[in-house]
């Protein structure tokens, strides 16, 4: 069994759901409420560890699993879409039980040491659902969803200690490690098995800029002046901006589908289906990205400007001081893994509910923390994230313009082909 260590937290209340009447028949699908998915949603980042967490590869890996497995349970039920793995029906099961049983399989089993505050959210969940065989099939199915998502993902390329230590190089445009971090970070990701793409580099970024290049000169001038700690080009919104979308994309981007799915007021088995194509799509887009990045090897824009003067190129300038406004991601420049999680989560998102979707929501590594910032569409956050890694220093402008390219093309692909709409007689035929 894999284990993933992470910090214990401290559990907070979870409201009961009062989505399920808890008898033998189920109540009409879009009647539901969404809780159940948006609260487990918060569980798994709990589990991770909240705010605290670092393994953000593992992480997305674990939240597509909980919202694939969440997905496959209800659409066991009642077969509004199609399903991912799981084949089980039964239309008698209780719909929130079955949710919370199938998150709560695969998060017991990867992150066995959140044992207790998962017993202790699935029982907070369970209470709102009076007893009855209902309850107990929605038990059985989800567990039985949840054991169907993790044998798929079992030997998927996920084990391995992600602090990898590389040797140095002395040419110009190799990575190098960047302070405070001595190592790489989990260069095995770029051979994890995807979750809906048919091979890894698919979707692989282009070349990058030569170092010699006009295209490459003018990003390096760019984020020398722009991401500089303590730049007085860059504006006061640039600087809060930069904070807002700082913190792991995975994270930020769930926020914004909890958001989304509350104010639209979505239903249970829409909810669910958000939420697997969105962390599907960010999953995917990790191991993309680490599998372009890896390919690549680019060094960051913090080596890139001290070692400037041994690039070959007159136009760009070293400095042996520079420093990044915000710490440097222990792996390779391009391209922006942040910016392709973001664009496919938001292509994810934009496909379902709409493009021109306004929403408000904070984020903890905003000063002050848990600042809001507001947007009138998901392509204009999605844009703002990726150019936040230019303000913050730590990403050339290409790398964020090929992250969002491959992130756009990523989660195109898994709406075209997950999780489709049933149509009337495939809903005939699908049902338990």
């Amino acid at each position: 069994m894999k284990k993933m260590m992470f910090t214990m937290v401290v559990l907070t209340c979870l409201h009961a759901t009062g989505c399920s009447n808890g008898q033998d028949t189920v109540p009409e699908v879009g009647t539901l409420s969404n809780k159940v998915i948006l609260e487990w949603n918060d569980v798994a980042y709990r589990a991770f560890g909240g705010e605290l967490y670092q393994n953000s590869v593992m992480a997305s890996r674990i939240n597509a699993m909980v919202h694939l497995a969440m997905h496959d349970a209800l659409n066991a039920i009642y077969p509004k879409y199609a399903t991912y793995a799981f084949t089980g029906k039964d239309a008698g099961a209780d719909p929130t039980a079955a949710a919370a049983a199938a998150a709560y399989e695969v998060l017991v089993h990867e992150i066995p040491d959140q044992k207790v505050f998962l017993d202790t959210a699935l029982t907070l969940t369970l209470s709102g659902i009076p007893e009855g065989k209902a309850k107990e099939k929605g038990l059985v199915l989800g567990q039985l969803a949840g054991q169907s998502i993790l044998a798929i993902r079992a030997n998927d390329g996920s084990s391995g200690n992600p602090i990898t230590p590389i040797a140095g190089s002395n040419t110009p445009g190799v990575y190098q490690v960047v302070p405070p971090f001595d190592f790489v970070f989990a260069p095995f990701w770029a051979d994890m098995k995807a979750f809906g793409l048919q091979k890894n580099d698919q979707f692989r970024s282009v070349t990058p800029p030569t170092l010699e290049s006009e295209a490459y000169t003018a990003d390096f001038n760019e984020v020398k002046s722009l991401g500089k700690k303590g730049s007085t080009v860059r504006t006061a919104e640039q600087t809060f901006y930069a904070q807002f979308w700082y913190e792991f994309s995975e994270a930020g981007w769930n926020r914004v589908a909890q958001t989304i799915a509350m104010d639209k007021k979505m239903d249970l088995w829409d909810t669910a289906r958000l939420f697997a194509l969105v962390d599907m799509a960010m999953a995917d887009a990790y191991i993309a990205g680490w599998d372009s990045k890896f390919h690549y090897n680019l060094w960051r824009p913090y080596t890139a400007i001290r070692f400037a003067d041994q690039d070959g190129n007159p136009n760009t300038i070293g400095d042996l001081e520079w420093d990044a406004e915000m710490p440097t991601p222990p792996v390779q420049d391009y391209p922006s893994t942040h910016s392709a999680l973001g664009n496919a989560a938001a292509t994810v998102i934009a496909n379902i509910v709409g493009d021109n979707t306004s929403f408000t929501m904070a984020s903890p590594t905003t000063v002050p923390t848990n600042s809001t910032r507001s947007f009138s569409s998901v392509k204009q956050a999605a844009d703002e994230n990726a150019d936040s890694r230019v303000q913050a220093g730590i990403h050339f402008r290409f790398a964020c313009e090929a992250g969002q390219k491959m992130g756009d093309k990523i989660g195109q692909w898994l709406i075209e082909n997950y999780l489709q709409p049933l149509n009337a007689e495939e809903v005939a035929n699908n049902k338990g």
